[in-house]
């Protein structure tokens, strides 16, 4: 059976991320162990609230190690929401920067919309020839975020869009073993549902 660690750094979401991971079909388990997270099939690297926080929780588990030697060797990673934040180069909060993993280039910075938080089902576009999206290209999904990369990524990374107040953001990126979701798909219904299983379905 497909074995999928969740990394355990004291997130606000682990329960039901790992509930809907479970769905999948896949053995779970939700760990702080570097030796469970490195062997697992698959990793997921959750996440709420501010960017800072999660980086100093993912620091006291050594998440950003675990997460830089798994992807080095072509080991999946998929982060959620904050967790897609986090693999950004940097985050920018209250006008602080905060170092982020880095296995992207890219800032994540305040979303520029006359309403915040963006809170509720939208739809994306869909990156072309994605894997994670497959049969849910034109669906929506449920986002609850102020911060997203807004600026574009290098050529060689997929990326599929979305937009808030006519602000385009990064709702998701695919590279090499990375997969990431700015929206939560653990509440994104059936839709989320299926790119859990795409996911798993791939490892």
């Amino acid at each position: 059976m497909t074995l999928v660690a969740v990394l355990d750094y004291g997130s606000g979401n682990l329960h039901s991320v790992t509930r809907a991971l479970a769905e999948t079909g896949a053995d779970v388990v939700l760990t702080a162990s570097p030796e469970e997270c490195l062997a697992a099939d698959g990793l997921v690297v959750p996440g709420v609230g501010a960017f800072a926080a999660c980086m100093a929780g993912l620091e006291s588990v050594d998440g950003p190690r675990i997460i830089r030697e798994r992807l080095a060797a072509g080991r999946p990673v998929l982060g959620i929401c904050v967790g897609h934040q986090v693999m950004f180069a940097g985050g920018a909060e209250h006008g602080i920067e905060t170092a982020g993993v880095g296995v992207l280039p890219g800032l994540v910075e305040q979303l520029v919309a006359g309403r915040l938080p963006h809170m509720g089902w939208n739809t994306v576009r869909t990156a072309p020839g994605s894997a994670l999206f497959a049969g849910v290209e034109a669906e929506r999904f449920y986002f609850v975020h102020s911060y997203a990369v807004r600026a574009p990524l290098p050529e060689g990374v997929r990326v599929t869009w979305a937009e808030h107040d006519a602000d385009r953001f990064v709702a998701a990126v695919e590279h090499g073993a990375l997969c990431a979701t700015q929206f939560h798909p653990e509440k994104s219904g059936e839709a989320g549902a299926r790119l859990l299983r795409n996911w798993v379905g791939s490892l």
